[in-house]
């Protein structure tokens, strides 16, 4: 079952390449409006860069990298090879308000036709008091091993191998609904719930936007908010491109603490990937795929919480286009041969 739907999907996503279209103009507020990702013309490709050997950059780039292990050779066991380094689009992700909205599969709407992901599905409103400010967001997680199946690069082992599939959809999730039992996978954010702890985030906002996200500072992300809770519910929502790359932020860690998801970066990631329940922030880059894709520019891939300023106009078009889309870049630090 597993290997038709992914035959399904890439089967319609190669369609997109011929008959792809921008969001409809007549979606109205409740509809679930997206395009199909364009593998060629919607993929940011300078976002692969910088690529390095050991700590030397071999093909520079104007975007911010991690540092990379120094000695341009290494040794898994008794195999020897040369310590790559490099950015790899790995994921897909849809984020938005209307549950079962599927955004960067032409805007599909597959509600199952039963109760269950449905909370809020309006975003900041006229109403007054707090709860103008909140919103609430699902998100879904495609296996998006880009590079990997369109065979741009052959024979590189340090390539995630497989094929488009749909890893994870939050609305059966009820700890991604629901911030009392999200507390079961985050215990320690009470500690961190406090003026002090948002007022530090600060810093990591400047150094995100700058350079890179500071790693230490877990419980941050930069310019959008805090991480916690791990879940889609956003009490600080001041438009659709914060409260998204918030909510992608915290879905991307909620699968570290979960171990879904592991380190591919720094020395530890040379000959395999490890463990990262605490998710280091600097291993991902987020790129806008809808409505409107970020294909250049320095900011068309910014690290976790690089402020929105600097990126491109357009990511939100509203009626038709406030359902947003994300391809997850992530680094990778390996031993080829």
């Amino acid at each position: 079952m597993s290997s038709i739907r992914a035959f399904l999907v890439l089967f319609t996503a190669m369609l997109s390449l011929v008959f792809a279209s921008p969001a409809s103009a007549d979606a109205g507020p409740g509809k679930c409006t997206g395009q199909f990702v364009n593998p060629i013309t919607d993929i940011c490709w300078s976002c692969l860069f910088p690529i390095s050997v050991g700590g030397l950059e071999i093909w520079p780039s104007n975007r911010p990298d991690p540092d990379n292990p120094d000695l341009p050779v290494c040794l898994c066991g008794l195999r020897p090879g040369i310590a790559m380094g490099f950015w790899e689009p790995v994921r897909l992700a849809d984020v938005s308000m209307k549950p079962w909205c599927f955004v960067n599969l032409g805007g599909m709407k597959l509600d199952p036709g039963f109760d269950i992901g449905f909370r809020s599905i309006s975003g900041p409103s006229a109403v007054g008091g707090a709860s103008q400010y909140y919103s609430s967001w699902h998100v879904h997680w495609y296996a998006y091993p880009l590079i990997y199946w369109m065979e741009i690069v052959a024979d590189f082992l340090c390539l995630e191998p497989g094929s488009i599939d749909i890893l994870y959809i939050s609305e059966i999730d009820p700890l991604w609904q629901d911030s009392e039992l999200t507390a079961i996978i985050n215990p320690e954010a009470v500690l961190f719930a406090n003026p002090l702890a948002l007022a530090a985030c600060a810093a990591d906002c400047a150094a995100s936007t700058a350079n890179l996200p500071l790693d230490e500072m877990f419980w941050c992300a930069g310019c959008q908010g805090s991480m916690y809770p791990m879940n889609g519910n956003v009490s600080a929502s001041i438009g659709h491109v914060q409260a998204s790359r918030l909510v992608l932020s915290r879905f991307a860690y909620k699968l570290h603490r979960e171990l879904v998801s592991w380190g591919t970066m720094g020395s530890k990631g040379l000959c395999g990937k490890y463990l990262m329940p605490v998710m280091r922030k600097q291993q991902y880059r987020f790129q806008a795929t809808n409505p409107n894709p970020a294909t250049k520019g320095r900011f068309a891939c910014p690290p976790i919480g690089a402020s929105t300023t600097f990126q491109s106009p357009g990511q939100v078009i509203p009626a038709i286009g406030e359902d947003m889309g994300y391809l997850v870049w992530r680094k990778r630090n390996c031993c080829a041969l």
